[in-house]
């Protein structure tokens, strides 16, 4: 099934994995398939309706694709997926290995996808629970309530529309695994969702006042989700189980940090802190690990 089709030179290094990879929630994600040719695809609720993206690199030009309603929507703004209105030069670091490894990545951007509930809903998802817990509720949310996506990708699903996450009954939150307060918290949002999605226009302040203003949405989980919506560079997940202690382990090698240790390492790096911390994940530093570890009835953010 042909679809329409987009071609754009960047003119600057595109790594499509480490751009993308943010927006998949989980290896088996039913709106997320990367394939053996090198390309990836996404399907997407626009504001135009249901569509599927589907992004490759060819000799320095990236061909994008797209099916359905929303396929025109999501060509537009293939650029600011892939970190067209992003600046990585904008951190300048010291000489040092954190700086190796910014110049060794060049194609390390952070894309905007200009769709918060697409984001916001998986990220409360994965409040207070294992990534695998989360996942798996992800996928069969979607399964069982999202759509098919449109165009050749057999299987893959669109993420159901604000009214669809209200209208979930209460036992199909549970036969997923999602707790009552945060399918609660779904629902404020879905039942807010035009509010909810303003916030990709607005400056990084104003959207995380406008997301917070909800219950149940906290810091970290409108953190979670301006990093991919607005491609926020300075969206810290405070309260996140294991980025206090990465950071304080390759900021000052302190081997465990709280929220308020990490935040005053970073401060330097203000306006990029979350970029900062994506560059510390690319660097391989792990702080040791103590203890057992987490089971699937342990909390995973505070």
């Amino acid at each position: 099934m042909p679809g329409t089709e987009r071609r754009w030179r960047p003119g600057y290094p595109v790594d499509l994995p480490r751009i993308l990879f943010p927006l998949r929630r989980g290896p088996a994600d039913p709106a997320f398939r990367s394939t053996g040719d090198g390309a990836f695809w996404r399907a997407s609720r626009t504001p135009d309706g249901p569509g599927t993206l589907r992004v490759a690199l060819a000799a320095g030009e990236v061909v994008a694709q797209a099916w359905g309603p929303g396929a025109g929507w999501l060509l537009a703004r293939v650029p600011a997926l892939l970190g067209a209105d992003d600046d990585p030069a904008a951190l300048v670091l010291p000489p040092g290995p954190l700086r190796e490894v910014q110049r060794s990545h060049p194609g390390l951007r952070l894309g905007r996808t200009g769709l918060v509930m697409e984001s916001l809903v998986p990220a409360v998802l994965e409040q207070k629970v294992t990534t695998d817990e989360a996942y798996r509720a992800w996928r069969t949310l979607l399964r069982d309530f999202g759509t098919p996506a449109p165009g050749p990708a057999e299987g893959m699903r669109v993420a159901p529309s604000a009214r669809e996450w209200a209208l979930i009954p209460s036992w199909e939150w549970h036969r997923a695994g999602v707790d009552p307060k945060r399918s609660a918290t779904v629902v404020r949002a879905a039942r807010l969702a035009a509010r909810m999605e303003e916030a990709a226009g607005f400056d990084p302040s104003a959207a995380f006042a406008r997301l917070t203003a909800v219950p149940g949405i906290g810091v970290w989980t409108a953190a979670e989700t301006l990093q991919r919506s607005n491609g926020d560079p300075d969206a810290v997940s405070v309260g996140d189980f294991h980025l206090p202690n990465l950071v304080g382990w390759a900021l000052a090698g302190r081997p465990r940090s709280d929220d308020e240790q990490m935040l005053a390492l970073l401060e330097p790096y203000r306006p990029h802190r979350h970029r900062l911390c994506r560059l510390l994940l690319l660097s391989g530093a792990r702080a040791p690990r103590y203890g057992p570890r987490l089971t699937p009835n342990d909390h995973r953010h505070r």
